[in-house]
């Protein structure tokens, strides 16, 4: 497990934010029946308890559209994941059935309304990874996003340099079928489903649908 370190601009702006962090052994592989019926699920209950315009309301999201903001990056040109994947939704325009871990993810992300960066914990380079402000032409390249101007974003970045931010995580860390070791971070910038209770459930879906074994969690403090 990578150690998490903040940068103390952000803890300004959110100074009660947590990180909760899953690190695993796990198996990937194509989404199958079970899991895609919980997402399925997950999905019809955020569109029968949000309006479009209700979902950046909800605290994991607003706190996280306010830190954008604190740094003068426009939360509704640059979606918080997790408000994005819920406004897909809402409007009708489903999700896309991918892996285990990528599906994962996104539901823990659904239901908790935090954003999580999910890491093939292989590629990250260094034992740290540092919550900062994303600089002026820093190259980062998102996930099915191309070049992504992270400017006054918030981004991890280890020895290597930036890797993930809440909009969009760095390709070179993503999770591919031959994924074996994760890192998840749990993003609570404010809180919404309880920390805690988050990770357990994660815990909980990583060793049902992804044989996941080795499991370590923890919650960051700042």
């Amino acid at each position: 497990m990578k150690t998490i370190k903040v940068d103390n601009r952000i803890l300004d702006v959110c100074s009660a934010m947590r990180v909760g962090v899953v690190a695993a052994t796990v198996v990937n592989s194509e989404t199958g029946d079970e899991l895609w019926h919980e997402l399925e699920q997950a999905a019809t209950d955020i569109a029968s308890t949000y309006q479009l315009l209700e979902i950046n309301r909800r605290p994991a999201i607003a706190a996280a559209r306010k830190l954008y903001k604190a740094f003068g990056k426009d939360p509704g040109r640059y979606r918080v994941a997790s408000e994005a994947l819920c406004r897909r939704i809402i409007r009708g325009l489903g999700l896309y059935r991918t892996t285990t871990l990528i599906d994962l993810v996104n539901l823990v992300s659904i239901k908790s309304g935090y954003p999580i960066g999910g890491f093939d914990a292989d590629k990250i380079v260094g034992d740290t990874l540092t919550l900062g402000i994303g600089e002026p032409g820093e190259q980062y390249n998102g996930i099915g996003r191309g070049a992504l101007n992270i400017e006054g974003m918030p981004v991890y970045r280890d020895d290597l340099g930036a890797m993930a931010t809440p909009t969009s995580d760095e390709e070179r860390i993503k999770f591919t079928p031959a994924t074996r070791h994760i890192q998840l971070n749990i993003n609570a910038f404010d809180t919404e489903m309880p920390l805690e209770r988050t990770i357990d459930w994660t815990v909980g879906l990583l060793r049902k649908y992804a044989s996941a074994t080795d499991i370590q969690s923890q919650i960051f403090t700042f």
